[in-house]
C-alpha cells in the first residue's frame, strides 16, 4: 500500500498499538493519521505557528497523539477531533452512536462522503499539492507519449509501488 498526502518528506512514523492507524509527522508541518489500509489520510493537524514535525507518537491507548517540532514545543492532539473527553452522560453516548451509525449508513451518498472527506490543509500544503499534481500529470504524459512512440513492449508500465524501490538488498 502507497500511503501519499504529504508534500514534503516524512521525518517519522508511529504506528498505534492496535495496528490499525498510525501518525506521521512530516517537514511540511503537518501531522497525519492514516488508516493502515488506507491510501489517503483521514486526519491533517496543522497550526500557524507549528514548524517542522520531528518526531511523533502515539499515546498507549491511542486515544492522543504526541508531536515535537522545531520550535522545540511538544503538542497533543486528539487522535479523533470529535471524541469528546472525560465521561459521558448515557444519553450523549447514546447520541454519538446513532450519529456515527447514521453516517455508516449513508457513507455511499455524494454529499455525505464530500463532508467526511474534506479535511482543511494551509494554503502553502495546498499550493505544494497543487504543484505536485501538475508534475504528476506531466510524467504520465511524457511516459505515454514515449509508450506511443516506441516499439510495442519495449517500454514497461511500472505500477506506483515498484516504481517507488530503488533497490532491493538480500
Amino acid at each position: 500500500m502507497v500511503h501519499e498526502d504529504h508534500v514534503a518528506p516524512v521525518l517519522d512514523v508511529d504506528f498505534s498499538p492496535t495496528g490499525t492507524e498510525f501518525a506521521s509527522g512530516s517537514y511540511d508541518r503537518s501531522v497525519r493519521l492514516w488508516g493502515s489500509q488506507d491510501g489517503r489520510s483521514r486526519q491533517c493537524y496543522h497550526t500557524r505557528r507549528m514548524q517542522r514535525i520531528f518526531c511523533v507518537r502515539v499515546s498507549a491507548d491511542a486515544s492522543f497523539v504526541l508531536t515535537g517540532s522545531d520550535d522545540t514545543n511538544v503538542r497533543i492532539w486528539k487522535a479523533k477531533p470529535n471524541a469528546k473527553l472525560g465521561a459521558l452522560v448515557p444519553r450523549e453516548k447514546a447520541k454519538l452512536q446513532y450519529s456515527e451509525a447514521l453516517v455508516e449508513r449513508h457513507k455511499q451518498l455524494p454529499e455525505v462522503r464530500r463532508i467526511a472527506r474534506k479535511q482543511h490543509v494551509p494554503k502553502a500544503i495546498l499550493k505544494a499539492k497543487r504543484a505536485k499534481e501538475v508534475m504528476k500529470k506531466a510524467a504520465q504524459r511524457k511516459d505515454d507519449h514515449r509508450r506511443a512512440h516506441s516499439k510495442p513492449g519495449s517500454v514497461v508500465r511500472k505500477s506506483v509501488r515498484e516504481a517507488r524501490i530503488w533497490q532491493v538488498e538480500q
